[in-house]
């Protein structure tokens, strides 16, 4: 081998190896271990890629290197691992030049994004939390794009678990959120949305595959269908429904009216995560191309088939029908949209929002019939109510219990996901999908079944001209502040005065958005963390940086408070292995600097 003798360093005479069994030399940018063998040499990372502890002192047996820290075993001659969990050593050529032992110094792949898309893919299946990580920041540091790891990590999610999951829908929340995170936050969220992909189909049955029917009958039948079979629980058929309709060039906004119609049969299903998980789908595919449709919308059919709508539960019924009364309005839809369809430039949101907080639900119903009438779109009255949802977050009572922040939760991110597909299905044939206009008067009387969170209401900072000079003024001080407030437990209202600080003194929302995002990147996150986190974004940017944005983002540094801090163990891992890839040294002597 004629290789330029730059790119080797000297690691000693072939006779000095022979005697000691092993020599250390320090390469570009990582140590690197020579071994001699049963007659052959061999050269590898010094560090265990598992956490970095030093080869050189573990022990050579026939053939295999194992590590004295966690007693990872690897093959001498490819640096394979027999313990997956531990991850393969990387290896480098070495020769032999007149008796001296030459090494390749530096780690390279002939393809380094092919590569670490193998490992990637060898991470999700095996469910292995340190090669997930390491594939992610492999693939970044290679070029590889956001969206290509988010497709990837999407498609594996889709193909080995039946059904859409939390994992896929964490994935969606954090890749969205993509566009305002710096670097290393970027390398965190994908991360942890590929590793909580990976839990989700840890065991799980894969996907069977399903096929569309051989005919193409016309879209209003396809509808039709769809609805019929998701409301007597006929999976199988309601699949079939939809592949149909993907095969017969349904556009997003004709397969987002026909879902949402058909999940809409039940009233505020799962407590509302049937149609959070539908609306993750779909911006899923707005991230990774909608030629995937196939595969990854219908994976949202199961549970939306499987689903309990709140029609079963007594609170809906007693002392109100809660469902009768939307069930009535519904009939009154078409209607009411025909007759404000020549008003234009409607602007009554905030207000609409203030109506459906309200404690009577016959009121609340004739507030959203009469914002239709002076001409409120279906997606301005979803904005209305994520708007209002976001209110009783911001106003959730101390005195309540800790479990009930969930309830206002599940509100909140129904109502977000209610605006967004109204947002994606649009006005352009508004007589054909008024039923899906259904999920605004059914997150209106979710909405108001949580009314007795905020009685008493917590008082958001801010309002009313409220100064908070008490609080420090620059915006790193607060940023530095808030991230102290989510590291002790209880400081909701903390987290809130200083949200509202930061944005009444006029500093960048973006910077903002950026915090509450590594406060949750860093931490264990349960799952309705991201989705307020990037239900609340948003929301946010609906409202942009006005005192109805303060109130959403306030909701949200609220909730995350009241769910901080954690353990952080992904963030250690993560750490891991962003030093490990970086070649810095994890393990040193006591008392070494």
């Amino acid at each position: 081998m004629d290789m330029p003798s730059k790119e080797f360093a000297l690691a000693g005479t072939l006779e000095e190896l022979k005697i000691k069994g092993q020599l250390v030399v320090h390469g570009g940018h990582r140590p690197i271990l020579v071994i001699y063998d049963r007659g052959r040499v061999f050269a590898l990372d010094n560090r265990c890629p598992h956490m970095g502890f030093p080869l050189e002192r573990g022990s050579v047996e026939d053939g295999i290197l194992t590590c004295h820290w966690h007693h990872a075993r690897f093959d001498l001659e490819s640096g394979c691992t027999f313990d997956l969990w531990a991850d393969d050593v990387p290896i480098c050529p070495v020769e032999v030049r007149n008796g001296d032992v030459w090494v390749k110094t530096t780690f390279t792949h002939a393809d380094p994004a092919a590569h670490w898309h193998q490992r990637l893919a060898n991470g999700l299946a095996h469910d292995l939390g340190l090669v997930i990580a390491k594939a992610v920041h492999g693939q970044l540091a290679a070029g590889v794009p956001q969206a290509e790891i988010v497709r990837q990590v999407a498609l594996f999610g889709a193909q080995n678990r039946d059904g859409w999951g939390v994992g896929l829908t964490i994935l969606t929340a954090l890749a969205n959120l993509l566009p305002v995170l710096p670097a290393e936050e970027a390398y965190l969220a994908l991360f942890h949305g590929a590793r909580r992909v990976a839990a989700d189909c840890d065991g799980a049955a894969p996907r069977r595959e399903r096929a569309p029917l051989g005919s193409r009958p016309d879209p209003a039948a396809l509808k039709r269908w769809l609805r019929r079979w998701t409301k007597v629980r006929h999976r199988e058929a309601a699949e079939r429904t939809l592949l149909t309709a993907i095969a017969a060039g349904f556009s997003p906004a004709e397969l987002a009216d026909a879902l949402f119609a058909a999940e809409t049969e039940r009233a505020f299903a799962d407590t509302g995560h049937s149609l959070d998980f539908i609306n993750k789908a779909f911006e899923c595919l707005d991230l990774v191309g909608w030629q995937h449709a196939a595969v990854l919308l219908p994976t949202v059919v199961g549970q939306m088939a499987a689903a309990r709508g709140a029609e079963e539960s007594t609170a809906w019924r007693q002392p109100v029908d809660l469902v009768a009364l939307c069930a009535e309005s519904t009939s009154e839809l078409a209607d009411l949209f025909a007759a404000g369809r020549g008003s234009r430039d409607w602007s009554g949101h905030a207000a609409l929002a203030q109506e459906l907080l309200g404690d009577d639900p016959a009121r609340i119903v004739d507030a959203l019939k009469e914002a239709i009438r002076a001409g409120a779109a279906p997606a301005d009255l979803g904005q209305s109510l994520a708007y209002a949802a976001a209110l009783r977050v911001a106003r959730f009572g101390n005195a309540n219990e800790h479990a009930d922040w969930e309830t206002a939760h599940h509100v909140f991110t129904y109502a977000n996901a209610v605006h967004q597909m109204l947002t994606r299905i649009g006005t352009a044939n508004i007589d054909t999908h008024v039923t899906a206009v259904r999920g605004v008067l059914h997150g209106a009387m979710a909405l108001y079944l949580a009314r007795y969170l905020n009685v008493p209401p917590a008082r958001i900072p801010g309002d009313g001209g409220e100064r908070l000079d008490d609080l420090p003024a620059d915006p790193e001080t607060i940023g530095a502040a808030l991230l102290d407030a989510f590291d002790r437990q209880r400081q909701v209202d903390l987290a809130a005065r200083l949200v509202a600080r930061h944005l009444t003194l006029g500093h960048s929302p973006q910077a903002l958005i950026a915090t509450l995002a590594h406060a949750v990147l860093r931490e264990d996150a349960g799952f309705h963390a991201y989705q307020m986190l990037e239900a609340g974004v948003r929301q946010f940017g609906a409202w942009g940086d006005t005192d109805e944005g303060r109130h959403i983002l306030i909701a949200v540094a609220r909730y995350l408070a009241a769910h901080s801090p954690t353990e952080r163990a992904s963030l250690q891992t993560a750490d891991i292995a962003r030093r490990l890839m970086r070649g810095g040294e994890l393990h040193q002597e006591a008392g070494s600097s």
